[in-house]
């Protein structure tokens, strides 16, 4: 049980990582405040893995589902982040992930019915324009480590970076089992070790890192309650639970238990309050991690107490700042080298739900198209919305948040208003009897 959950840890630590790397560095965080989120992100992916796998009530799917912090939330919250200034943002974070988590709780009951508004080409738009928006990142880290990529990098950078993807596209290739499954960790490793000699790294944190330490509450402040805010982290929830009823719906398949509406509920509600109370430990949004139903599906292990035992291992880690500190000592142009993997992947999971969308029927190309193009208007045009208020750039500057309810409006307008005698689009939960989930497909939003 110990290994297996092991693997379950290892296979998704580097996400779980990688979203406390990216708010530390666009908040300007010291390292030492950077690795107290990585450490919170760890412990609350610990708390709402237990709360999916054992269950309490009427939370929890009672699945071997692995809960962690969301990919979906970055883009929303770094552009919270550049309209409050630098660390001020982040408690106005916590306060719309708490409120969010909240709404998100008191809908899971109701949110099975309105699951057919996000049929695969809204879901498929949104996940692939979550990768596209976090490339720019993986390249920032790979220039300055500002995020943002708009500089030239130093060769150096390049080459560190360059020579951390080959290691980690090599062994994906070549590697087999658990080597090939934790193939971005091993990159993380090699990388880092490669830039000791070349004086790249930074350990000195190492030293003042404690052994053991209980996350902070509220370390940043208290929550901060903004009405822009709480509005862009609300659309990142229904993404997240979108997300969820269909890694649910597939892991059902996998381990022979149906998944009815009351399982679905039940799971999105330990999403909820796994998010909920979160940011009470400076952690963020919870959601599925599906590179974890792939290995689920790969070793054949279904045991949900597994599972359970790899959330406990992840409560412990968070609870070990010197296990956040190692990770926070990664140089930055290694992150980004495995970073484009890391957020590609998540790209071409989207393409790959599109792919199911049947781009060939009807206007679901349109959908798509303009999803994304007008989804990526802040990344490919910065401050494309400078005109507008500071409240409502915290919206338009997630094309995350923006995309998603484009997505939806046109959805509606072109497969659900078009003629009362047309047939409804197929729901998500229309799931097909036979599901092939790799760890390849799988690998998608956090």
């Amino acid at each position: 049980m110990i290994t297996s959950g092991l693997q379950h840890v290892a296979a998704m630590y580097a996400g779980v990582v990688a979203v406390p790397l990216v708010i530390g560095a666009a908040a300007q965080l010291n390292p030492a405040d950077t690795t107290l989120l990585m450490a919170a992100s760890l412990f609350t992916a610990g708390i709402a893995t237990l709360l999916q796998t054992l269950g309490i009530w009427k939370i929890g799917a009672r699945l071997p589902f692995v809960n962690g912090v969301s990919f979906g939330g970055v883009a929303a919250m770094t552009a919270i982040i550049a309209a409050e200034g630098a660390s001020a943002g982040l408690p106005i974070i916590f306060g719309a992930v708490i409120v969010a988590g909240l709404l998100a709780f008191a809908l899971s009951s109701w949110f099975c019915k309105l699951v057919r508004f996000f049929p695969p080409v809204v879901t498929g738009s949104v996940i692939t324009l979550i990768g596209l928006s976090l490339l720019p990142v993986a390249f920032g880290w790979i220039t300055d480590g500002g995020g943002e990529g708009g500089s030239s990098a130093p060769m150096g950078n390049i080459g560190l970076a360059a020579i951390a993807l080959a290691i980690t596209l090599a062994v994906r290739r070549y590697a087999r089992g658990f080597l090939q499954s934790v193939a971005i960790l091993i990159g993380l490793v090699a990388g880092t070790l490669l830039a000791i000699p070349l004086g790249m790294a930074d350990f000195s944190e190492l030293g003042e890192a404690g052994l053991f330490g209980f996350p902070t509450p509220f370390h940043f402040g208290p929550p901060q309650f903004s009405l822009p805010a709480i509005i862009s982290m609300c659309i990142v929830m229904l993404v997240i639970m979108t997300e969820s009823t269909a890694d649910m719906i597939a892991l059902g398949k996998i381990v022979d238990k149906p998944v009815d509406e009351k399982v679905i509920a039940a799971g999105l509600r330990a999403d909820a309050l796994g998010s909920a109370v979160a940011p009470v430990f400076n952690g963020f949004a919870a959601s599925a991690f599906a590179q974890n139903v792939g290995l689920v599906a790969m070793s054949k292990v279904r045991s949900r107490f597994v599972v359970a035992v790899g959330g406990a291992i992840l409560v412990l880690l968070g609870l070990c700042p010197v296990a956040a500190a190692l990770v926070s000592a990664v140089p930055l142009p290694v992150l980004g080298g495995v970073g484009v993997v890391l957020f590609g992947t998540i790209a071409v999971s989207g393409i790959q739900t599109l792919v199911q969308a049947g781009l060939d029927q009807g206007e679901n190309a349109l959908i798509v198209a303009v999803t994304l193009g007008v989804g990526l208007a802040p990344e490919m045009a910065h401050g494309f919305y400078a005109q507008f208020p500071d409240s409502a750039t915290i919206i338009l500057d997630s094309g995350i948040s923006t995309g998603c309810i484009l997505a939806v409006l046109l959805n509606l307008l072109f497969n659900h208003l078009r003629s009362r005698k047309a047939e409804p689009p197929p729901s998500p939960l229309d799931a097909p009897t036979e599901p092939k989930v790799t760890p390849q497909a799988a690998a998608h939003l956090h």
